[in-house]
């Protein structure tokens, strides 16, 4: 049995713009809300949802209280307990909140932050095959040129990591 029922899934995407310190993307973040069929261990529920959608699952952790993006890599962030509110898009961004079952998936380059959380809170980071090698880098006006020319040359994932190849990221990404 499932925990995730992805085919009611809704999604909403989100769009951020550049700062001059937190590059973002042209790109938007896609934010998913999932119906879960059953109480269980969600973590691992992600991990197999993401894995078999071509994105590798590589932590269980919170989410950093500071500022920061990822110039080199996508990512998909499974919230598997718990809830938290995020900004999401650098200083200047919004604020959203998430709980179990909630996935974000946030292009190279967006800035996100947490706010506040939960104890319990818990969330599987996944990265599309190749780009598991992230780089972690806080927003900053004197590296934000070197930084545009590393998220320029990270390429499309090949799947949604929620959806497949069905889903919205390949129609909101190209």
């Amino acid at each position: 049995m499932t925990l995730l029922n992805t085919a009611v899934a809704s999604v909403q995407a989100l769009y951020f713009e550049d700062d001059g310190a937190t590059p973002n993307s042209r790109f938007p973040v896609l934010f998913y809300r999932l119906t879960l069929d059953a109480s269980g261990h969600t973590a691992s529920a992600f991990e197999a949802l993401f894995a078999a959608h071509q994105w590798t699952p590589l932590w269980r952790d919170g989410i950093f209280d500071y500022h920061h993006f990822h110039p080199n890599a996508h990512e998909a962030l499974g919230i598997a307990c718990g809830w938290a509110r995020l900004m999401l898009g650098g200083e200047c961004g919004q604020s959203v909140s998430v709980k179990r079952g909630d996935v974000l998936v946030l292009p190279a380059g967006t800035g996100h932050r947490c706010i506040e959380c939960s104890d319990d809170f818990l969330v599987v980071g996944a990265y599309p095959q190749g780009q598991e090698d992230y780089a972690i880098q806080r927003p900053d006006s004197a590296t934000h040129a070197r930084a545009m020319a590393r998220i320029a040359k990270v390429p499309l994932p090949e799947q949604d990591p929620v959806s497949g190849i069905r889903g919205a990221l390949m129609t909101y990404w190209r």
